[in-house]
């Protein structure tokens, strides 16, 4: 077990630059991102699939049966916490310290599931570390904000973020009490503190020979740094195994639970009243329509960075999730890298075939100043597009999919391309 936290360690650090090189679509060939919890539970959520659904499970599973390994192998805000931690001990010296688990926890832990499973992501884009990580990446205000404010509770707290805010870490946590498999100290232990000291989740107490595995990361360092081998990772003696609930956790517990259930109305409720203001904007294939997806969109911009034409857009003050500008270029008929690297089933699974029946916008032709030059039937690739000798193109809305390409072409400005209420499959 010496060597199992390099291991671990090195693991991560691999997944980490794939998560990297994934966001800037310079390599995706593992598709990391779909072993995230978040966007994995909103898949199964939003729009059902039957492998999210098994992913979502096996990541559960594996947090059953070893605790929470998610946060310091798959989760790349984590690893990136762990990173900063690693360069802080070697630039400082400077041990960590024993955490206090706050109550906080489990209320924004309510909010923000509450509110998801009443329909809406809208507080999941502001904590979840899978999306901060994405929108730091991709170089948002608010994503750079976040990750520096978790980064300086690393170096102040170490991983205070995981441990107390983080409402994906609360609910893994609470699994991990269950665990099979814990970390705890056994009786070979001379309680030197030296997995105290080291301890990032600060889940140990060395002298009363205790390990909270809630809010334990399975970093593993802990094995690696005690001298005599007293932590061990299994399952715990049977006489170490305690259950007790007291009148203070009933109070949390009901508590929160009971605004778990406020925020579910209220998700609800903010699904039905926020798209009220939306602009309708044109949406990547497989959006639906702008309330679903404003609705659905984590903000991650995975879709954005891996977008061959760059005609995905940010949200903005116009439209608060990803959408299509065509002022940048157009929607490639041969092109679904939206569907394909989406992890949060905002846009749908389309198969090539399905992308190129599926109309996303209208265009609309100003006769008036169409120079009959007849690009635009040349560029249409669903020959929506048709013009005879002297007369100005006609367009035939029922094949038009709004592509954009008959405007990019056109050289006098004559063609414009419009939002639409509903995506249809042609």
């Amino acid at each position: 077990m010496k060597n199992i936290y390099k291991i671990r360690f090195t693991l991560a650090l691999i997944i980490f630059i794939l998560a990297a090189t994934g966001i800037f679509g310079i390599f995706y060939g593992i598709k990391i991102f779909d072993l995230q919890f978040m966007p994995l539970l909103q898949r199964v959520i939003a729009d059902f699939s039957v492998i999210a659904l098994i992913l979502f499970l096996i990541i559960a599973g594996l947090t059953f049966f070893c605790g929470r390994i998610y946060c310091s192998l798959f989760c790349p805000l984590g690893i990136l916490q762990e990173i900063t931690g690693f360069i802080k001990q070697k630039l400082i010296k400077k041990q960590c310290r024993e955490q206090i688990n706050f109550p906080l926890k489990y209320f924004i832990a309510a909010i923000v599931w509450g509110i998801l499973l009443g329909g809406s992501t809208i507080a999941i884009k502001y904590i979840d570390p899978y999306t901060i990580f994405g929108s730091a990446m991709t170089g948002t205000i608010f994503g750079i904000t976040a990750v520096v404010l978790v980064i300086i509770a690393v170096l102040l707290k170490d991983r205070i973020f995981c441990t107390n805010f983080c409402p994906v870490g609360t609910i893994l946590g609470l699994i991990s009490k269950i665990s099979l498999n814990k970390i705890y100290i056994s009786e070979v232990c001379v309680s030197c503190g030296q997995c105290e000291r080291n301890c990032p989740s600060g889940c140990i107490n060395s002298k009363e020979k205790k390990v909270d595995n809630e809010t334990c990361i399975k970093c593993l360092k802990c094995l690696e740094v005690c001298p005599k081998g007293g932590i061990k990772f299994g399952k715990t003696p049977k006489k170490d195994v305690k259950f007790s609930i007291k009148r203070r956790q009933l109070i949390i517990a009901g508590t929160a639970l009971a605004l778990f259930g406020s925020m579910v109305k209220a998700g609800i409720e903010i699904k039905d009243k926020i798209v009220e203001k939306l602009k309708d904007v044109i949406l990547p294939p497989g959006a639906v329509n702008k309330e679903t997806f404003f609705n659905k969109c984590l903000n991650c911009n995975l879709c954005v960075e891996n977008c061959p034409q760059k005609i995905l857009v940010k949200a903005n003050d116009e439209y608060g999730a990803v959408h299509i500008d065509y002022s940048k270029g157009v929607c490639d008929y041969n092109c679904h890298k939206c569907s394909e690297v989406c992890p949060s089933g905002a846009i749908k699974k389309l198969t090539l075939e399905e992308k190129q029946k599926t109309r996303i916008a209208m265009a609309m032709i100003n006769e008036d100043k169409c120079s009959q030059c007849g690009e635009c039937v040349k560029a249409c690739p669903v020959h929506a597009i048709i013009k005879e000798n002297g007369k100005p193109p006609v367009l035939n809305a029922m094949k038009c999919i709004g592509c954009g390409a008959c405007k990019q072409a056109c050289r006098t400005g004559a063609i414009e391309i419009f939002p639409i209420k509903e995506q249809k499959l042609l």
